[in-house]
């Protein structure tokens, strides 16, 4: 048996019940300690409030003195701390099959109750096995609800952790409109479509309607590819190399949200399946002939016009008014330029922060620029700008750094990369080499990738093999 302490607070009027009560727990003094005794429902409740971490079990009588007592005394004393567990005793003569009683105990929050009397009991509690056994539980069961309390927090934490990297930022109307509907939209389970040019953040949006809702502890799925073994699984067997049965990404995603990028792209046998889903609830894997039931919010997304692709027969269009349930269409960047200012700096900062920098200050033309400037690759574009921008380690961000920087300066190298941010000033002493070499690596990776268009360019540029190059990135928390 554990050993540890279980503090109870014992609520009783009368000096005859306080002592059964006593004794019938005397035997396990080692685990059971009464720390204290009240005679009435306000004393008791006031008392939890300033002790409720001290104490793990309340015995309260039933028929207490005093105007707070019975169900109303338990629903206060659940007010405290709803993972204290309470135990009722009193000596109301009660029928055996008396349900409402019980119920209305368990209503309130009691654990478990017994009755005093009848019995020729004087100095026990009557049913003193189960009473003490009740009390061991009701300890357990207190332990069980605290740790899950702890656990909730931490995803809790872990949600919120989630949410402030993922903000939306922005003052304009057109996002202020846009919070609106993430809101709206988080307390609806109807399949939403998001559409939008690229880079206008349309992921970004499926991630805050997912996180502020009930199904935020629920998975959030992402496909790297709208590959139909990849979204609704395989049976062993359905196919060739299909050496053992594979869940799909739908039923990972079970009672949570599916997020179908580009959904422009998905296979024209896939979209009947994504249609039963959508209908039915239902999934089709592919060599299982039972259906599977499931639970999934979708959200989709696209950068194309959906009623074009079903004009073209590209696109099903029962699919279509299937997805487009709650439409949210995502702004350009040029058509909210009141925003550019603050994704500048918020970039700017967090960039800066990640490679240990000075955080620059942009000039009154250089940011003239940045509003002016069209931004056809939206805030992905400008979110790359700024990193490329810190690159070249300047305190103060011109109009002319910009231009060269959008690769529209001639005057100044475009493959410009400055080492003058590997500072060799420490006050802990110098750094060892290993240290330094790793600094540098990390600082031009991230420059040759921002150069590059993919990761297989970057690697060329490197001179690496494409599994070095990506060994590497991993090592160096680029991946």
């Amino acid at each position: 048996m554990i050993s540890d302490q279980i503090n109870v607070l014992l609520i009783e009027d009368e000096e005859f019940d306080v002592r059964r009560v006593e004794n019938t727990i005397k035997p396990f003094k080692e685990r059971i300690k009464i720390i204290d005794v009240v005679s009435d429902g306000l004393s008791a409740v006031e008392l939890l409030r300033v002790k409720k971490n001290l104490i793990d079990i309340v015995i309260m009588d039933f028929q207490i003195a005093g105007g707070l007592r019975g169900a109303h005394l338990i629903k206060k004393i659940k007010e405290c701390d709803s993972a204290l567990q309470i135990i009722v005793i009193t000596k109301m003569t009660i029928n055996i099959t008396d349900y409402d009683f019980a119920h209305n105990l368990l209503e309130a929050g009691a654990f478990w109750y017994c009755t005093k009397y009848p019995g020729d009991i004087e100095d026990y509690i009557y049913q003193p096995t189960d009473f003490v056994i009740s009390i061991f539980n009701a300890y357990e069961r207190k332990k069980l609800i605290k740790e899950k309390q702890k656990s909730s927090q931490k995803i809790d934490k872990n949600v919120e952790d989630i949410l402030s990297n993922k903000k939306i930022i922005g003052v304009s109307p057109a996002m202020k409109d846009l919070s609106q509907q993430i809101i709206k939209c988080s307390k609806s389970n109807a399949p939403i479509l998001i559409t939008g040019s690229s880079g206008t953040g349309k992921e970004l949006v499926a991630y805050n309607i997912h996180y502020k809702r009930e199904r935020k502890y629920e998975n959030f799925i992402l496909p790297d590819q709208l590959i139909e073994s990849e979204l609704f699984g395989y049976e062993k067997g359905a196919f060739t190399g299909a050496e053992k049965s594979k869940p799909g990404l739908f039923e990972m995603a079970h009672h949570g949200t599916i997020f179908l990028d580009e959904i422009s792209e998905l296979p024209i046998t896939a979209q009947v399946k994504l249609l039963r889903v959508l209908q039915d609830g239902e999934l089709e894997k592919i060599g299982r002939t039972e259906k599977i039931k499931v639970d999934v919010r979708v959200i989709s997304a696209t950068n194309r016009n959906l009623e074009d692709e079903v004009r073209n027969k590209k696109f099903r269009e029962d699919l279509f008014y299937r997805l487009n349930v709650v439409p949210i269409h995502v702004p350009p960047l040029k058509a909210r330029k009141e925003d550019i200012h603050y994704l500048a700096d918020y970039f700017m900062n967090e960039f800066s922060i990640d490679m240990g920098k000075t955080m620059p200050v942009i000039t009154e033309d250089a940011m003239k620029l940045l509003i002016d400037y069209q931004w056809h690759g939206n805030v992905r574009e400008l979110k790359n700008l700024v990193q490329r921008l810190l690159f070249y380690d300047e305190k103060i961000i011109t109009a002319e750094l910009i231009q060269t920087a959008l690769g529209k300066n001639p005057s100044r190298s475009e493959h410009y990369f400055s080492i003058d941010s590997l500072s060799f000033d420490s006050t802990d002493g110098p750094k060892p080499l290993k240290m330094m070499e790793k600094i540098f690596r990390e600082k031009y990776f991230k420059y040759i990738r921002l150069q590059s268009d993919s990761d297989a360019d970057a690697a060329k540029k490197l001179g690496l093999a494409p599994p070095n190059y990506y060994r590497m990135c991993k090592e160096l928390k680029l991946k």
